[in-house]
């Protein structure tokens, strides 16, 4: 133990002699001035705004317009994904899945209809929902025609039918969305 002692006391005092030219450093640090409500209102829209921006981005997924399927026009609306079991489509159209997201497209022009359809796919992504009604209506037929080519682009769209009367029928679609673990 005395030789532990000694030891240390030589470490010590070589330590002293390495620093002994050593001076504590003067605080420098300015503390930054305290903004105003009126300053402050910029820098919280701009923050709330980049915000807003990323969400969208996370959100938008491109579709090609010009991407056009063949879907046979003598059955209803329906697609199943490669790999994935056809009998999907027939629970669909029987009704056997639930919508947990309705997303309303009536009122929204084509690319705004298409932002809302990649935001919803997220969305339902994220919250782990897996059946979700888009309704697109019939009118012109412009969103009736794109929603299912803009549906069949996306990886993360398992199957999708023509909706059941009471969520829509001819002018809305189920769709199967893939769930990630």
């Amino acid at each position: 133990m005395k030789k532990r002692s000694e030891l240390e006391k030589k470490e010590i005092a070589l330590f002293r002699d390495e620093f002994t030219d050593v001076v504590p450093i003067k605080q420098d640090k300015i503390p930054p001035p305290s903004l105003s409500i009126k300053q402050k209102t910029p820098i919280i829209r701009k923050n709330r705004q980049s915000a807003a921006e990323m969400k969208q981005a996370a959100a938008s997924f491109h579709f090609s317009d010009g991407f056009e399927a063949h879907f046979d026009q003598n059955g209803p609306l329906k697609y199943t994904a490669p790999g994935i079991e056809t009998h999907l489509v027939k629970q669909l159209r029987r009704g056997d899945f639930a919508p947990e997201l309705i997303l309303d497209l009536h009122g929204y022009k084509r690319d705004e209809a298409k932002l809302e359809i990649a935001a919803l796919i997220h969305a339902a992504t994220k919250e782990h929902v897996h059946c979700v009604c888009i309704v697109h209506g019939i009118g012109t037929r412009i969103l009736k025609n794109s929603v299912p080519n803009w549906l069949i682009q996306h990886p993360d769209v398992l199957a999708f039918h023509q909706a059941p009367l009471e969520w829509g029928g001819k002018g809305a679609l189920l769709v199967l969305i893939k769930l990630h673990q």
